[in-house]
């Protein structure tokens, strides 16, 4: 940070940061970029909740439940939805980031998606590695996103409350 920086102001509330256990090594490196990324940005650490739910399936429900409680700002869902050979798993993850747009459509807390489903993953060291930066690029993102949502969602609510 420069002299003519300053730091942001701080967010006050809660985060929920839910995640899939399905390649968690891969996974993981969106949460652990997201915790690293928020302070910076003026949301502590400290007021990110965490979920690990078995797979991206789960997540939405997961979402709809912590926002339906009214203690999160906004919530950030990711998870990786690979071609096992079985199913389609492209079917697989609109179904999810549908579900969680309308999570939020319902419940006016956002809901950001760092849910990646790529054409091609095959378990070796080359796209694992790939993923794994890509993931760490993500979580970055969906910090700076979940951020900037809740100081926008606060302004307007802000200034509707000032105008009634």
């Amino acid at each position: 940070m420069t002299m003519n920086q300053s730091s942001p102001l701080p967010i006050n509330g809660r985060v929920a940061f839910i995640h899939g256990a399905w390649h968690l090594d891969i996974v993981g490196q969106c949460r652990d970029a997201f915790m690293a990324t928020v302070p910076s940005l003026g949301l502590p650490a400290a007021n990110v909740d965490i979920f690990e739910v078995p797979g991206a399936f789960e997540i939405p429900l997961q979402a709809k439940l912590l926002a339906k409680t009214g203690r999160y700002r906004a919530i950030v869902a990711s998870a990786f939805v690979v071609d096992g050979g079985i199913y389609r798993h492209d079917f697989v993850a609109d179904t999810v980031v549908s579900a969680l747009m309308q999570v939020q459509l319902e419940t006016e807390v956002p809901v950001m998606s760092a849910v990646l489903t790529p054409h091609h993953f095959h378990e070796h060291a080359v796209h694992s590695d790939f993923f794994k930066e890509h993931f760490v690029k993500k979580g970055q993102e969906a910090a700076r996103a979940c951020v900037q949502t809740i100081r926008s969602i606060g302004a307007i609510r802000t200034e509707n409350f000032e105008a009634a």
